[in-house]
């Protein structure tokens, strides 16, 4: 596996390393001990997994306190643009983001560590989403960030007139309007 540290803090970029022939492919998504000899330690305890639809956004989430959630993401089917938004409160990257874009085809994945938001958009005709957490999810303790946010300046490739949000990811509030929850 090849990992790739990005300019923010425990946020990674991992490949596998695809073995095809005339059947098709195979690779390792997850090896715990391949991964923790490059400082990758993490025990996952869910899988999720979604499809969506072109120009749906789902995101920003997070969990905070003891809910908190670090997450292995990959995309089964399709293309997305995945995003990391660092909202550990004293960090030095506070605010800023990654954003790679995952697919079927590249088999990239993004290692989120605790403390980030995360969201996605799809950018292919559909996408199937899977992703690993080492947290268990509780209502209580989610949160939201508006995906828009001027100050984050993230571009999700999709078109303003395209977007597919929920309701609930419509009236998230501004990264200004979190600071003070953590």
């Amino acid at each position: 596996m090849k990992v790739t540290k990005t300019k923010i803090e425990g946020v990674y970029i991992i490949e596998p390393q695809v073995f095809e022939d005339e059947r098709g492919y195979f690779f390792e998504s997850w090896n715990k001990a391949k991964l923790k000899e490059q400082g990758i330690d993490y025990d996952f305890i869910q899988d999720n997994q979604s499809k969506s639809c072109f120009g749906t956004i789902r995101g920003i989430h997070f969990q905070k306190g003891q809910y908190a959630q670090a997450k292995l993401v990959r995309v089964l089917e399709g293309t997305v643009l995945d995003v990391a938004v660092d909202l550990r409160p004293d960090s030095e990257t506070f605010g800023q983001h990654v954003a790679v874009e995952l697919s079927a085809e590249n088999k990239k994945q993004l290692m989120i560590p605790r403390g980030f938001g995360h969201g996605f958009s799809v950018l292919s005709p559909t996408a199937v989403f899977a992703y690993k957490c080492d947290n268990v999810y509780c209502k209580e303790s989610e949160g939201g960030l508006l995906y828009s946010d001027p100050v984050l300046k993230i571009d999700w490739k999709v078109p303003e007139d395209k977007v597919i949000l929920s309701e609930k990811d419509k009236h998230n509030p501004l990264l200004e309007e979190i600071k003070c929850i953590w």
